[in-house]
């Protein structure tokens, strides 16, 4: 059997913090402008709290969205799924730039005073839509997800060559930055908190199955019949992994390198996690078609991780480094247990 977690955390565990069940915190202190801030290598100064902001990547989105600032968003782009829970309709009415890659003067055309940036290959030294400098030149700062730099070598293209582990708390630091640039930090900080919470108890589920398993994380693949793309041992899914307990059988520092069936199969996973995802770049972005192609190609059909339905359904915005890898932790904690594989 095939496990789809369909998750509501977000809206259920900002609830959760709306009747008190979070710890309280003390008030922070106030931005005092210009507030200067080491982004990606580089000092960028912010003159006032954004009223104007064009945000580039899902995850950087979201963020805002639950930092409540949504209303200072003005444009969007780069999307691989739908907004999370309870955002609907305040994403509704920002204007949606472009899926996947917008165009530099697209998102001058919002007339921003901030341009947040989830990926460096979209706005970076070698950016297909800018580079930093040509927004700067032009007073628009922009702050980019230390997740995408830190650690991360990104000039030789692709999805770049991750040299450190990921760690959540690249994701926080771009919380407290984005809250501290917005002078909404007390947001930020309950927000933080509320993600640490919610990764201590789904480590705590499966903790008895610390050791005991193997997994697999399929992104896509350029084509159905070629080498996929899997999720290499430095990225966010191997935090998940490594936060549950469960070995990568990718080594690989490349963040998603392609690795032919034939060896992951050798390596007998326990588990395969699929990516599920809107975007429709590649055939493979179909979870359909994953799922198809894992039950009927030769080789993969015999894997026992097919044979035994040990494939687990991720939304693909978890298997980025993303404010979403938690709601990642959650899911394949949750699968474990479903399958009866945490004892």
């Amino acid at each position: 059997m095939t496990f789809n977690f369909k998750k509501t955390v977000f809206a259920a565990s900002f609830a959760a913090m709306s009747i008190g069940l979070a710890a309280p915190f003390a008030h922070a202190a106030e931005t005092t402008y210009p507030l200067t801030l080491k982004n990606c290598g580089r000092d960028v100064t912010y003159t006032h709290a954004p009223e104007r902001t064009a945000s580039l990547g899902q995850s950087t989105t979201e963020i805002l969205y639950l930092l409540g600032l949504a209303d200072k968003v003005v444009g969007t782009a780069v999307w691989i799924g739908p907004v999370i829970k309870g955002y609907e309709d305040a994403n509704a009415k920002i204007k949606r730039l472009a899926d996947n890659d917008p165009s530099f003067e697209s998102v001058l055309a919002t007339k921003p005073d901030l341009v947040t940036v989830q990926f460096q290959w979209h706005v970076g030294p070698e950016g297909i839509v800018a580079k930093p400098e040509q927004f700067e030149e032009l007073n628009i700062p922009v702050y980019t997800s230390p997740a995408d730099c830190t650690g991360k070598d990104n000039s030789g293209g692709g999805d770049g060559v991750r040299h450190s582990v990921f760690s959540m708390d690249l994701i926080y630091q771009e919380i407290t930055e984005l809250a501290q640039i917005f002078n909404v930090q007390d947001k930020g900080e309950k927000l933080v908190a509320d993600l640490k919470a919610r990764e201590e108890a789904a480590r705590k589920k499966i903790a008895s199955a610390n050791g005991k398993l193997s997994a697999v994380f399929w992104f896509s693949s350029a084509e159905l019949d070629i080498d996929p793309y899997v999720a290499g041992k430095n990225g966010a899914p191997g935090y998940i992994m490594s936060a549950l307990g469960i070995k990568n059988v990718i080594n690989s520092e490349e963040e998603w390198p392609t690795v032919g069936w034939e060896t992951i199969a050798k390596s007998e996973p326990t588990l395969i996690v699929a990516g599920k995802m809107d975007r429709r770049r590649f055939p493979a972005d179909d979870i359909a078609l994953k799922q198809k192609f894992l039950k009927e190609d030769p080789v993969t059909s015999l894997m026992p991780a097919v044979k035994q339905g040990h494939i687990v359904i991720m939304d693909a915005q978890a298997m980025n480094p993303t404010i979403r890898t938690i709601e990642g932790i959650e899911v394949l904690a949750d699968a474990v247990v479903q399958l009866g594989l945490s004892k």
